[in-house]
């Protein structure tokens, strides 16, 4: 039989090609009449791809089907799934190869519409939507071969930002502002340990061993795809011994229930109750990594800590910390530390002022008659 209904009540095709080669695949419709069409198109597409060597027309609308499930049971599917939905509303219906690039940076939001008040869609964000749209259409003329060439798109040029990390006693007033027992614990792990929002809410009690203090993340659920130890110190130690009994499955719950989606609205009240601004949940991650370097921690160790697949990730944070790079600041001083005078420097007076850290210097009179 050509076309077959599944449980799910969708019916799916499997045809052979004039070559003999099978393809079976979903026709994303539940209609009989609707399936059985979309197979005899398919069928006349292949025929004429075997007899004239012609590349069967491709629409924008399947290969987001196709994408989307491929790309099934990955850790971003649902913002993937969000992008496509996105980009159809634009493209759909449209050819596959008759994409250009103007139109596809033409079609990116400008507006995130989600939020409470409808806010301008960063360049971040952007980058975001192109990135799953140029995977797509990547995959579709390379490992498909539904078409002969794809529109290039780069990458929005962004302004560099600063990294957004509070200090302790910020972090401080930020718990004691948090009305909500669950969110003050993830935010406490969070602070403790640096894991994403998704992993602590996630997080299993087959994951823990309080015993040796230790956590883990499986590669499934890991952003860069590898396992990830995690040390508990004695903050997280106490925070997760408080949720014992309170599930059997996950670590964290809300009235007796898995936490399915975080509260951005309590949490913004709560950064707004302790003072703080622009302050997201993703920085408490940024914070933690903070702390680390301006406590010691080598980056090669953050960024085992952490689980950054990239060392340039763990690079933003080195200038918090550039204790190592002291002794070679010595070697650019106008004075020697004993007061005598270095090379080319001039032999007017002057008065002396005492230098942070006890050094004792003499400005040149050009420096003073200046000041």
């Amino acid at each position: 039989m050509s076309i077959r209904k599944r449980e799910n009540g969708v019916y799916y095709l499997d045809v052979r090609t004039p070559g003999g080669k099978r393809i079976r695949q979903t026709t994303g419709t539940a209609d009989k009449a609707e399936a059985q069409e979309l197979h005899d198109k398919v069928k006349h597409e292949l025929w004429r791809a075997a007899k004239f060597g012609e590349r069967p027309s491709r629409t924008f609308d399947e290969a987001a089907l196709r994408f989307l499930q491929e790309s099934a049971g990955t850790a971003d599917y649902a913002n993937k799934a969000l992008h496509i939905r996105h980009f159809r509303e634009h493209f759909g219906g449209r050819k596959l190869d008759s994409l250009t690039r103007d139109e596809i940076f033409a079609a990116l939001p400008t507006v995130n519409r989600r939020t409470r008040e409808p806010r301008p869609v960063s360049k971040a964000t952007k980058n975001l939507y192109l990135s799953t749209i140029r995977v797509m259409l990547n995959t579709a003329l390379n490992d498909w071969e539904w078409v002969e060439h794809m529109p290039k798109l780069p990458a929005i040029p962004g302004n560099a930002k600063r990294i957004r990390w509070i200090t302790r006693e910020e972090a401080q007033r930020l718990l004691e502002a948090i009305s909500a027992d669950w969110m003050r614990d993830v935010a406490i792990l969070g602070f403790a340990t640096g894991l994403r929002q998704a992993n602590l809410l996630g997080l299993e009690w087959s994951q823990v061993d309080l015993v040796k203090r230790r956590a883990w993340i499986h590669p499934d659920q890991a952003k860069a795809r590898r396992p990830i130890g995690v040390p508990l110190n004695a903050e997280a130690v106490d925070v997760i011994r408080r949720q014992l009994g309170k599930h059997n499955t996950y670590v964290f719950t809300r009235k007796g229930k898995p936490i399915a989606k975080w509260d951005i609205g309590q949490w913004d009240r709560a950064v707004a109750r302790a003072g703080i601004e622009h302050f997201r949940f993703h920085d408490v991650r940024h914070t933690w990594a903070s702390w680390h370097v301006q406590s010691g921690t080598p980056l090669p160790r953050l960024m085992e800590l952490g689980a950054w697949s990239k060392y340039e990730n763990v690079l933003r944070y080195a200038h918090l910390a550039p204790d190592h790079l002291a002794p070679h600041a010595d070697a650019v001083t106008i004075w020697a530390q004993d007061g005598s005078a270095s090379a080319g420097r001039g032999t007017g007076g002057g008065e002396d002022v005492e230098a942070a850290g006890g050094i004792v210097a003499r400005l040149p009179e050009p420096l003073l008659r200046s000041a």
